[in-house]
């Protein structure tokens, strides 16, 4: 074969080899999605930060104003307050609670796509979180009533469920944060009752949430926060 001959064919050969080789053009990457644990170690340290800095503002008494002073608070004995949205709310978030344990075994909506041992440490998550709250109210001091008023305990019966987003999100981050909003409005809805009622101070309420962000995501990562956030399928 002659020289001007095997010149023409080779650029001919390597149009064909990249018209017809593999596409090796990298595929785009999609961003990476924090993990569960980290995002409940940042949001902790950033919210105790929050409380430091809130604690520190001095606002719990004049935000207390609002509602009533020395003496006294307007709706302290209102019917709507007291009998609805304080001993009715609490109520209705036992009877909640209820419902979970027994969707432990007859589960319903996006809890079907949980384990049974995933929805029962979404169960204790809830129910530690709340038996938590009791036992530091017990043990703490007066802070500008008669004692025993610390945390809210009335709020905790919305931010108890605040476990439940460690446990959705690896199966349904869409759920979970529907979940984690109305937990968080359940929370500070019925921590502002109290508030209106001049039963606690605003730090009492941002506190309990806190708390019940923090031991939920306790509770989740003793009980399989080890096996799912090393986990390559779906959220960790």
């Amino acid at each position: 074969m002659r020289s001007d001959e095997v010149a023409t064919i080779a650029p001919m050969t390597t149009s064909l080899a990249a018209t017809n080789g593999p596409d090796r053009r990298a595929a785009p990457s999609r961003a990476a999605v924090p993990s569960t644990a980290s995002v409940w170690l940042a949001a902790s340290a950033l919210g105790l930060l929050a409380l430091v800095v809130w604690d520190a503002s001095g606002l719990d008494l004049p935000r207390a104003r609002w509602f009533g002073g020395a003496s006294g608070f307007a709706h302290r004995s209102d019917w709507l307050v007291n009998k609805v949205l304080h001993d009715g709310a609490r109520n209705a978030s036992w009877g909640l609670t209820a419902l979970l344990a027994l969707m432990v075994w007859r589960p319903l909506g996006v809890l079907r796509r949980l384990s049974r041992g995933e929805r029962i440490g979404l169960l204790l998550g809830v129910v530690a979180s709340v038996l938590a709250m009791s036992l530091i109210k017990r043990a703490s001091l007066a802070d500008g009533g008669g004692g025993n008023c610390f945390p809210a305990g009335h709020a905790s019966a919305g931010f108890a469920y605040l476990a439940g987003w460690f446990w959705l999100r690896r199966v349904s981050p869409r759920a979970a944060a529907w979940w984690l909003g109305a937990a968080l409005v359940l929370g500070f809805g019925l921590g502002a009752v109290q508030q209106v009622r001049g039963a606690h101070y605003m730090s009492h309420t941002l506190w309990t949430a806190w708390l019940c962000w923090t031991i939920g995501g306790a509770v989740w990562w003793l009980a399989a926060g080890r096996r799912t956030r090393c986990s390559t399928n779906g959220v960790p």
